[in-house]
């Protein structure tokens, strides 16, 4: 689907003392962006706030003057895309995802746009998707009857437009405002039965690799290579499997098929080095020579 994408961090940040909030790291990465890996898909990428580093490309724009509040951000970062259909995005999102990205550019229908809406009933104008058009014409109306744009709360645009709701996964709309928030996000990242899932998509992301990954095969292959060969075995041989992969996908493999099979082969070996191992130990274990 296409679409572009706009980024709004130029807050003033006051509930955090001034803080740069999009440059703040949540499981390692900045909250910027967790929040631009989640539009990864988007044909132009606007990122309204001043310049900082991000871990892909994007464009830059301010509102005039900075600091002008979210509509005039809007206004200012909307002015530089041509899609469509544009997605609306705060950059203080720790845990938005590609998939709920996917509902809300899916959602609008005949509507003018969708926004997404947390467990609490509340809309986040600032997690939706818009059309351009029905957008721009409310922002130009907005600046006709208020003189600018400066100062004006979202609710005065998203009033004036038909849109659709989305239900909002858990925590899809967590947000860090305060210090306290960052610290639940960095808690909540850290719980057990989340921290591999996000571990894993931290290092993805930092790597550049963009495949599914089997967690469970390759915990199994590291727990066998440990158990059968020796403990140092375990992490080199995940290494070997991930290197075998990349020449597989290399000479034109599925990048995915590859892991698997590659799993599947050094599990095999481990599986029949270990019941080598457990034969040579038992106390009646037949001599290859023959002999018994």
């Amino acid at each position: 689907m296409s679409y572009d994408a706009i980024v709004l961090a130029g807050g003033a940040a006051q509930r955090l003392g001034g803080a740069d909030k999009p440059a703040l790291s949540v499981g390692g990465r900045p909250l910027l962006d967790r929040v631009l890996d989640a539009c990864d898909g988007a044909a132009a990428t606007i990122v309204v706030g001043g310049r900082r580093p991000t871990a892909r490309p994007v464009r830059w724009t301010r509102e005039d003057p900075p600091g002008g509040g979210p509509v005039a951000a809007l206004d200012a970062g909307l002015r530089q895309t041509t899609a469509e259909l544009v997605l609306v995005l705060s950059a203080d999102l720790p845990f938005l995802d590609r998939q709920t990205v996917r509902d809300l550019l899916t959602a609008p229908g005949g509507h003018e746009g969708a926004l997404l809406r947390d467990a609490d009933g509340r809309d986040q104008p600032l997690i939706a998707a818009y059309r351009g058009e029905p957008l721009r014409r409310e922002l130009a109306l907005l600046a006709a009857e208020h003189g600018g744009l400066t100062g004006l709360p979202l609710r005065a645009l998203t009033a004036e437009l038909d849109l659709t709701r989305v239900a909002a996964p858990p925590f899809a709309s967590f947000d860090c405002d305060t210090w306290d928030d960052l610290a639940a996000a960095r808690a909540r990242i850290r719980e057990h039965g989340t921290v591999l899932d996000q571990w894993i998509t931290a290092v993805k992301t930092e790597l550049g690799i963009d495949l599914p990954v089997d967690v469970k095969a390759l915990l199994d292959l590291a727990r066998d290579a440990a158990h059968g060969v020796d403990r140092p075995a375990a992490p080199l041989t995940t290494f070997l499997v991930g290197y075998a992969a990349a020449r597989a996908e290399a000479a034109g493999a599925d990048p995915a098929r590859a892991v698997a099979e590659a799993s599947r082969k050094a599990a095999d070996l481990a599986l029949r080095w270990a019941a080598e191992a457990q034969a040579a130990d038992s106390p009646d274990a037949t001599r290859e020579n023959g002999s018994g």
